[in-house]
């Protein structure tokens, strides 16, 4: 009968651990299994349940390392399995963006490593910026504030407003319009050509050459022949002359033919006045080259000119503005 009995509490006890629902399936209690009080590990007396009770949990007498593993590797609730899940989740993520900041950084270092300009093409790309303290415009300096005094309030007459932008331009002192389109940029090597090559530009020829050939290697003429002194006069003014230029009534084809401007008008002093041959009582022969010295204001003309019987001394004729136009006139 007793061993009847002790079966039947062993079947009570399987059943009970087995229905367990506490977080813990076993639990140290004294006299158990490995405890100081215990002699024989596999006696019934020691493995008995300590009290039973009707849907209570048995609780069996184990050893303390056993029951702690057991109660660490096997949770028992559907809870704490979650949050098993969950915590594994959790480090898992971690895990991988932490290793994901460290290979994005590692690329990063190997990228400045093999191209070391490209930083410093990218700090000279940004410019530098300089911060400027503005300040306050005092009232007694000119400002676009309130504190601007109108300069016309100074009583002054040379100060005037514009109070309109209509108009032409005019020369100074004059009322006459300027001609833009006659207006031209001096291009004569010659310097004394160029200062009167603007003032002549509506009367040059067409296709005019200021720096034309002027047939000037040294004077060539018999001294004190009337060509002679034109020669000497002319490089006195700083103008050009022909050095071949044949007899007195020759100059003015002659200088046609090296691109001299000539016409039968006086425009400038130092122009070359020509005499065919007899002209104005000329030599009948060889004609006659005369300088103009002056002209007056109502055409006429004041010359300079030489002659073989004058020794390389000079004398002056006038001759009217009829008679000027009557000559070949040669000017630069």
């Amino acid at each position: 009968m007793k061993h009847a009995a002790h079966k039947a509490m062993a079947r009570t006890t399987s059943q009970a651990i087995s229905s367990q629902s506490h977080l813990s399936l076993f639990s140290l209690i004294p006299g158990g299994i490995g405890s100081h009080g215990a002699h024989g590990s596999h006696s019934v007396k020691a493995a008995a349940m300590a009290r039973t009770t009707s849907g209570d949990v048995a609780e069996v007498a184990v050893s303390w390392d056993l029951a702690k593993q057991f109660n660490a590797v096997a949770p028992v609730t559907r809870r704490s399995i979650r949050e098993s899940a969950q915590a594994a989740q959790r480090k898992s993520m971690v895990l991988t963006s932490s290793s994901l900041a460290a290979l994005v950084g590692a690329a990063a270092t190997a990228m400045s490593f093999s191209n070391p300009m490209a930083s410093v093409a990218a700090a000279e790309r940004d410019p530098a910026t300089t911060t400027t303290e503005l300040k306050r415009v005092e009232s007694q300096a000119v400002s676009r504030s309130e504190d601007r005094t109108d300069l016309s309030a100074n009583g002054s007459s040379s100060v005037s407003a514009q109070t309109t932008n209509q108009g032409s331009w005019q020369l100074s002192g004059t009322n006459t319009d300027v001609k833009v389109d006659g207006m031209t940029r001096a291009t004569a090597n010659n310097p004394q050509v160029a200062t009167w090559l603007d003032a002549d530009q509506a009367d040059l020829p067409r296709g005019f050459d200021p720096n034309h050939a002027t047939g000037d290697s040294g004077n060539a003429y018999e001294f004190s022949q009337c060509t002679w002194w034109v020669y000497v006069r002319r490089h006195q003014l700083g103008l050009p002359a022909g050095s071949h230029m044949g007899n007195g009534n020759m100059w003015g084809n002659s200088a046609r033919a090296l691109g001299y401007w000539v016409d039968h008008t006086a425009r400038h002093v130092g122009d070359i006045m020509v005499f065919a041959a007899g002209q104005d009582g000329t030599d009948a022969t060889y004609g006659h080259v005369a300088i103009i010295e002056k002209i007056n204001p109502d055409g006429s003309v004041e010359t300079s000119e030489c002659g073989s019987v004058m020794n390389g001394k000079t004398y002056s004729h006038t001759y009217s503005a009829a008679s000027v136009a009557q000559h070949d006139i040669i000017h630069y």
